[in-house]
């Protein structure tokens, strides 16, 4: 008998179902041997040697390994082959005592009976270069975390902590978050010309159209070229009069390529953008599709596709579609320190349909976009017939553009936002009519604030982090509360966050530093790619980071945050009620601390819109939020009156249905649009 080691129940499930009686698969849940969770567990006297510990929750998985360990002619360790799994089966080997003689190691990309079969026909052993590259990384973010947070304890406020990547995540919020403050909006002008055509071929109705004004002269009007208001009533008043001719018609086909599949920051990034998923989430779930074969493995940065797959994706596409849905296509990884022997996530069978598989409805959602968005990497360009009319009118020049979609391609798999919009037949030198001239004041906006998904498309662009760090260093910095989700779903830092970012930015810059920490990712590639050792690295980076923090420790002063007084009395010890300052923000707290230790959440005060409730017209609505700190707005009369809106009420009604009209936000502004609570109002 021949034991199979993974790392999940369900992975072991599956995998079980490929492999005769002849093999015993199980799970050892995650890894088995970690840092000690109260010390260091680093000897930095002598090449910074990790001391591990089998963890108490790992203890009964290890126990249930080593008695068929002992009696297997043969362990496989079947574990991921990315540095987590390597290093997980470096552990188990050391754990059950295992030797070359009777221990493989196996790697697949995809569970599925084929890619098991050649795997174990396929043998190697663990690869220490990546063991080496986690183990680095895992003492890395141990010295700066262990090192670090008593200095923040110290400093700022206990229980605080801080993270190598983490650090430089909230940084990048941070700084957007001051821009934002310093930004400086500025008022530009467009003007739109409404015109109808004169119907310029036999049979065509008159059709009404928009043009903008591009050009005054031979000088392009930029988009801020038009400041103020008496700017744009000047060129209104020199088009007084103006007859509108058609100068150029310009026809061309244009074509649309679809994505390259997902990596896993791409696929974190569609499933926040599309269904409002986490990361932490959209990965669980993928690890679960993966774990029963549905797809190959989601922690990957290449976008490789086997040929296998390929072929089966041109048969598929063929058969369904027809043969011009085709289009054979392969794509470059861009990622920094890519691993290109990996593959993209894909479906482990194209054949196995979203509508057909039997999956929970998170899960399908995950798979179909899986699905949905390999098939589309090998079809056909979206082809699209678009029309540009530059009109003359004295001086000046105005652009209509219009766009209709001839030939679907991809879009019929995979789903993309564009515009149609459909220009009259129109010639050279014909004469339109205006219908009237339009100014619209506009102002600049400021960077939006990071999303999940556009906070993780910066870490990967900067060369922050891996794939399998960006869901948990975005969920992370939540969970130490130094950044919160706004109602667009944005990040805002907190008040703790800013501090404890101005500290390590002021006094130990290296550790936010985007550039330096993107240099230790590349360090660490370069250990798992065998062309460096990883304890030189280790020393180099803590030798001048130790003799820092005991320089700051000396020279750095706790800066007491201002108490203030609330004329509230202790219900302990009598004493005065202050409002103090800690990890989680403003508190009440007894000002006899240490002695009398009374603490008090600071009451949550409602926020009154000042708006009467159109249901009852008695109560009035308020802000409220659920209990996983989602912004609501409701009467509060609840439960006597169940009215309630997501959308923050304006207090005006809609003229068309007399419904409240509400402040929508989109994904590219952070200022709102008015529109109707109504859904049937259009």
């Amino acid at each position: 008998m021949d034991l199979v080691i993974v790392e999940s129940p369900t992975k072991a499930k599956t995998i079980q179902k490929f492999l005769s009686n002849d093999y015993v698969v199980k799970s050892s849940f995650g890894h088995v041997r970690d840092l000690p969770k109260n010390d260091l567990g680093i000897d930095t006297e002598h090449d910074f040697a990790p001391h591990y510990v089998i963890p108490i929750k790992a203890r009964p998985h290890v126990k249930e390994l080593k008695q068929p360990a002992e009696k297997a002619k043969l362990v496989i360790l079947a574990t991921d082959q990315d540095r987590e799994g390597e290093a997980i089966a470096w552990h188990l080997s050391q754990i059950l005592q295992l030797t070359e003689e009777n221990m493989k190691r196996i790697v697949f990309h995809e569970i599925t009976k084929t890619a098991i079969e050649n795997a174990l026909k396929n043998p190697q052993k663990i690869d220490m270069n990546l063991v080496d590259a986690q183990q680095a990384r895992r003492v890395l973010d141990r010295l700066v975390g262990y090192k670090l947070s008593p200095f923040l304890w110290k400093k700022v406020a206990r229980g605080l902590s801080a993270g190598r990547v983490q650090s430089v995540a909230v940084r990048l919020i941070v700084d957007r978050e001051r821009e934002i403050e310093a930004f400086k909006r500025d008022e530009y002008w467009t003007i739109e010309a409404l015109l109808l055509s004169s119907g310029a071929t036999e049979g065509q109705a008159h059709k009404e159209f928009a043009a903008m004004l591009i050009k005054k002269g031979s000088e392009t009007v930029p988009k801020l070229g038009i400041k103020t208001k008496e700017e744009s009533e000047k060129i209104l008043q020199d088009l007084d009069s103006a007859a509108y001719m058609v100068e150029k018609v310009e026809k061309k086909e244009m074509r649309r390529n679809p994505l390259p599949p997902f990596a896993t920051s791409t696929l974190q990034q569609e499933a926040a953008k599309r269904f409002h998923m986490p990361a932490r989430m959209t990965m669980s779930i993928a690890q679960s599709l993966y774990e029963k074969g549905y797809i190959t493995y989601h922690r990957t940065d290449s976008l490789n596709l086997s040929e296998q797959s390929l072929v089966q994706a041109q048969q598929f596409i063929e058969k369904e579609f027809g043969t011009n849905y085709y289009s054979a296509r392969r794509f470059k990884t861009r990622a920094k320190g890519a691993q290109e022997a990996h593959e993209a996530i894909r479906p482990t069978s194209i054949t196995r349909t979203p509508d057909a598989a039997e999956l929970e409805p998170r899960q399908k959602k995950i798979y179909g976009l899986v699905w949905r968005r390999f098939l589309a990497c090998q079809m056909a360009q979206a082809r699209f017939d678009a029309t540009t009319v530059d009109i003359a009118a004295k001086n000046y020049t105005f652009r209509a553009n219009g766009s209709v979609l001839k030939f679907d391609g991809f879009l019929k798999v995979y789903p993309m936002k564009f515009q149609e919009n459909e220009l009259p037949e129109l010639t050279k030198d014909e004469i339109l009519e205006l219908l009237k001239l339009v100014p619209s004041q506009h102002f600049t906006e400021p960077p939006p604030r990071y999303s999940e998904a556009t906070l993780i498309k910066e870490l990967e662009k900067n060369g922050i982090g891996r794939p399998s760090t960006y869901a948990p260093t975005v969920s992370t910095i939540q969970e130490r509360n130094y950044v919160q989700k706004n109602e667009q779903r944005r990040f805002a830092p907190t008040e703790i966050g800013i501090k404890v970012n101005d500290l390590l930015v002021e006094h130990f810059p290296q550790i936010v530093d985007i550039q330096f920490t993107a240099m230790m990712e590349e360090s660490l590639d370069t250990i798992a790619r065998g062309k460096k050792e990883w304890v030189p690295l280790i020393r180099e980076f803590y030798q001048p980071f130790d003799e820092l923090l005991q320089k700051k420790y000396a020279e750095v002063q706790k800066e007491e945050p201002v108490q203030e007084k609330t004329g509230k009395l202790c219900p302990e010890c009598g004493k005065e009620v202050i409002i103090r300052f800690g990890r989680f923000g403003k508190f009440y707290a007894c000002s006899g601390f240490p002695q009398c230790r009374h603490t008090e959440p600071l009451e949550k005060k409602i926020v009154e819109l000042g708006i009467t409730c159109p249901k009852c017209t008695e109560g009035s609505i308020i802000q409220k939020q659920t209990r996983r700190k989602k912004i609501f707005y409701s009467c509060n009369r609840y439960p006597a009156c169940d009215f309630a809106l997501w959308d923050k009420p304006t207090g005006e009604k809609c003229q068309k249905c007399n419904s409240m009209l509400v402040q929508k936000f989109s994904k590219k502004s952070e200022e709102p649009q008015i529109r109707c609570s109504n859904k049937e109002c259009v």
